[in-house]
């Protein structure tokens, strides 16, 4: 009985120490992780997804000035306020 409980409790231990010198190796093979600016993600995530199509696709970049303010505006011509 005696042998059986020794050889038992030597199983445990050869076990913990395997199971610990493995966490130690994980832990010095482990790289510290590089900071990463915003930039980067942006770069990196809209890299190829989207061609570039320049001024062709805004529809508005020639629209009329329909803004009758610049048009009718009878103090455009006057450089001081006439109110003071």
């Amino acid at each position: 009985m005696e042998k059986k409980k020794l050889g038992e409790i030597i199983g445990i231990v050869i076990t913990v120490l395997a199971v610990l010198v493995g966490i130690y190796l994980y832990w010095q093979s482990r790289k510290p992780a590089e900071p990463i600016s915003p930039g980067t993600i942006t770069d990196s995530a809209t890299q190829g997804t989207l061609p570039s199509i320049g001024e062709a696709a805004n529809p508005l970049s020639s629209k009329p000035d329909l803004n009758p303010a610049d048009k009718a505006n009878p103090f455009d011509s006057i450089k001081t306020n006439p109110f003071e």
